[in-house]
C-alpha cells in the first residue's frame, strides 16, 4: 500500500512509500478505498516541522485530514460497500473531559485529544484507511470528488451553528453578513450564509481569478477594500483570514448587536496594536460578542454533509483549483495559487 508519511518536527520530511502497512484493524471497523485528500495550511505547518505529533511509540505520521474515500467493508451494517464517505478528524481524549463525554470532542478542556493526520493518528493519504463506523460521514454519490469539501465545510459549520446558539440570547433578526477572506474556509463559510437566506458580502484582496467570480456565482457580493472603507456594518462576521489588521476592524464593523466569529490563525510575526478600550466600548456599548472556533464535532460534520448536498455541484468544484495524482504529491504541496488543491488516488 502506498502512503504519504512524515515525520512531525523535521521539516521537509514528506515522503512518499509504496509498501506502507495496511491499515490494523483496531483502527475502526470501517475499511475504505481512499479517493482523494485535501491539503490545507495545516498541512504545510507539519511539513516545516512546526506542528504535528506521531502515533505513540512511533516517529513517523501518515499525512492527511482532508479525506474522501469509498467503503470496502463496514461489518457494523452503518454503511455500504460502495458509499461515498469522510473520515471525522479529532477523537475524544481518553479521561475523557466533560465536554468530550458529550460528544463535543471539539470543545476539549484538557488538550488529549487526538486528530487523523495531525496528533496522535495516522491520516488518510494513504490508499486504504480505517475508521470507527461512528466516525464515518456518508455523503450523497452525487457529489463526487467534491466530497473532499466535508471537513472545511465542517468548521464554518459549526462556525454558524455558534452563530445561531448566540444569538438565540434574544430577539435575533440578522440580515446581512460580511465574510472576510476567500479561500476554501471563507467561500464555505460564504455558501452556509447564502443557504439561510442572508445577503452575503466576501472581501479579499484578489480582484481576478476565480474567487471573484464564485462570489458572484453565490449570489454575494465581492469586496477587494479595506475592512473600513465598507459602507454597511453587517450583523455578522466570519472572519476568515487571521490576518491582526483585517481583525481588529471586524471589531469596530460589527452592527449593534452583532456577532463576529473569529475562524483564522495567522503565523506570521506581524504585530497590530489594539485599542483595548474602543473595543470595549464596542462590546459592551453595541451588545456585541466577538468569539472564536476551531475544529468540529459529528454534529457539525453532518450538518456540513447536509450543506454540500443542498450546493450546486459545479460551484463546489470550482473551489477545486489544483488536482494532482499521487505520484505528484511534492508539487501538490508546494502549491501556492488558487483555492484547493487536492490528491487523487
Amino acid at each position: 500500500m502506498r502512503a504519504l508519511y512524515v515525520t512531525p518536527g523535521k521539516a521537509d520530511s514528506l515522503r512518499l512509500v509504496d509498501d506502507a502497512p495496511e491499515p490494523a484493524p483496531d483502527e475502526g471497523e470501517v475499511l475504505v478505498e481512499a479517493v482523494a485528500v485535501g491539503i490545507c495550511g495545516t498541512d504545510g505547518e507539519i511539513l516545516g516541522g512546526d506542528y504535528g505529533e506521531p502515533p505513540p511509540g512511533r516517529d513517523t505520521l501518515v499525512l492527511g485530514h482532508e479525506s474522501l474515500g469509498r467503503v470496502i467493508e463496514d461489518p457494523s451494517g452503518a454503511t455500504r460497500p460502495g458509499d461515498l464517505v469522510a473520515g471525522i478528524v479529532r477523537r475524544p481524549d481518553p479521561v475523557p473531559c466533560r465536554y468530550c463525554a458529550a460528544g463535543e470532542w471539539d470543545m476539549c478542556t484538557n488538550g488529549r485529544y487526538t486528530e487523523c493526520g495531525i496528533k496522535g493518528v495516522d491520516g488518510f493519504a494513504r490508499q486504504r484507511w480505517r475508521v470507527p463506523a461512528e466516525y464515518a460521514v456518508p455523503l450523497r454519490p452525487e457529489l463526487g470528488l467534491a466530497g473532499v469539501l466535508l471537513e472545511p465545510t465542517s468548521v464554518v459549520a459549526k462556525a454558524w451553528d455558534h452563530v445561531d446558539r448566540i444569538g438565540a440570547r434574544g430577539f435575533w433578526a440578522p440580515q446581512r453578513v460580511l465574510v472576510t477572506g476567500a479561500g476554501p474556509i471563507g467561500l464555505l463559510a460564504a455558501l452556509l450564509s447564502v443557504q439561510r437566506g442572508l445577503e452575503t458580502h466576501v472581501l479579499a484582496r484578489g480582484t481576478s481569478g476565480p474567487k471573484p467570480e464564485l462570489a458572484r456565482r453565490l449570489s454575494a457580493t465581492y469586496h477587494a477594500v479595506p475592512v473600513e472603507e465598507l459602507d454597511f456594518d453587517p450583523d455578522v462576521i466570519i472572519e476568515c483570514t487571521g490576518a491582526p489588521p483585517v481583525v481588529r476592524e471586524v471589531f469596530n464593523k460589527l452592527a449593534p448587536n452583532g456577532i463576529g466569529c473569529l475562524t483564522g490563525i495567522n503565523a506570521s510575526a506581524h504585530h497590530t496594536e489594539l485599542d483595548l478600550n474602543e473595543l470595549n466600548r464596542c462590546l459592551v456599548l453595541k451588545n456585541n460578542v466577538i468569539f472564536g472556533t476551531v475544529n468540529a464535532n459529528r454534529r457539525h460534520w453532518r450538518q456540513a454533509a447536509d450543506a454540500l448536498a443542498r450546493a450546486d455541484h459545479d460551484w463546489l468544484m470550482g473551489l477545486i483549483t489544483h488536482r494532482y495524482g499521487l505520484d505528484d504529491y511534492q508539487r501538490a504541496y508546494a502549491e501556492q495559487g488558487g483555492i484547493k488543491t487536492v490528491i487523487e488516488f
